[in-house]
């Protein structure tokens, strides 16, 4: 009987000290608790003029923004707010940095790779455009650094029939090889024209790729590129045919980018024959655009023989 109200007694012990460990638990998670809701909230507010980024690919080249975006917000801007004649950060918070992936030519003059601040010095008629070689500062540098301007170029401003509240900067005109980057706030626009070396980078790829171990995709692009940009026609045939002949099943946006390259080379007949290939897939495949491209080609190709 003795051993058996020790066992018991063993037992209680036992329970009661888990039940204090778990109570001490409780309590100290509880103290966690209370102390984390001490913890001080931080007030965020919205910027007045918030923060952006902009992506562009022009041709090869890769070019991002960053700026600040004032609005109007009631106010008179260039003239007043943003005086004729002193370098302005072109936009607000910090300057406005630009970043190119190669060399770009602006105004005749190179600017090589790599991030700038955008400053410009606003007027009526024209502002000047400047491309600070430090690329990350408040503003204007209180310590301005003529020699850091890496490039700097005259554009006309022009004034639009309409307003723009809000400070913006885009891309526009695009080509493989040139872009104008344009600033418009208020009613005036400024454009920015650059030019990027698409054409040396895509030539001395294809030099290099078709002196090694081409592909039919390979000649099929080299074709495509040659025939866009106005280039030996006949070479675009050459690597076009190439191109085909290691292509089992030519799909139809294939055979379409072939009749071009003969009815450029003035060989109507062929260029014809391609067509109508690829106006019976592009059918089968129920795809509109290329049912009305190749069948407009077929009727103006086919009036001219």
């Amino acid at each position: 009987m003795k051993s058996t109200n020790h066992k018991l007694l063993t037992i209680v012990a036992l329970i009661v000290m888990m039940m204090l460990t778990s109570c001490k638990e409780t309590s100290t998670k509880n103290n966690t608790t209370e102390t984390n809701t001490d913890i001080k909230l931080k007030i965020t507010t919205p910027q007045p003029s918030p923060l952006a980024r902009i992506e562009q690919r022009v041709g090869l080249t890769d070019i991002s923004i960053e700026y600040s975006r004032p609005g109007v917000k009631g106010r008179a801007i260039f003239g007043d707010l943003v005086p004729y004649g002193k370098i302005w950060r072109t936009g607000a918070n910090a300057n406005t940095k630009v970043t190119i992936s190669t060399d770009v030519t602006i105004d005749g003059q190179k600017l090589k790779a790599g991030s700038y601040g955008i400053y410009t010095i606003p007027n009526k008629n024209k502002w000047e455009v400047l491309f600070y070689s430090e690329a990350d500062k408040r503003g204007v540098p209180k310590d301005w650094d003529d020699s850091k301007i890496a490039l700097q170029t005259s554009v006309d401003a022009v004034t639009m029939p309409m307003n723009i509240e809000t400070f913006t900067i885009m891309f526009n005109e695009l080509t493989n090889s040139s872009a104008v980057m344009g600033f418009l706030w208020e009613q005036t626009f400024i454009g920015i024209k650059f030019e990027v070396p698409t054409d040396q980078i895509v030539m001395a790829t294809i030099d290099a790729v078709m002196s090694s171990n081409p592909t039919a995709n390979d000649f099929y692009n080299a074709a495509i590129y040659y025939n866009h940009e106005n280039k030996d026609i006949q070479q675009a045939n050459e690597w076009m045919e190439k191109a085909m002949s290691l292509t089992e099943k030519p799909a139809f946006w294939q055979l379409r980018q072939q009749s071009l390259i003969y009815a450029k080379m003035g060989n109507k007949n062929k260029a014809i024959e391609v067509a109508k290939k690829s106006l019976a897939l592009s059918e089968k495949a129920e795809n509109d655009a290329y049912i009305k491209m190749n069948t407009k080609s077929l009727k103006e190709w086919e009036a001219q023989l």
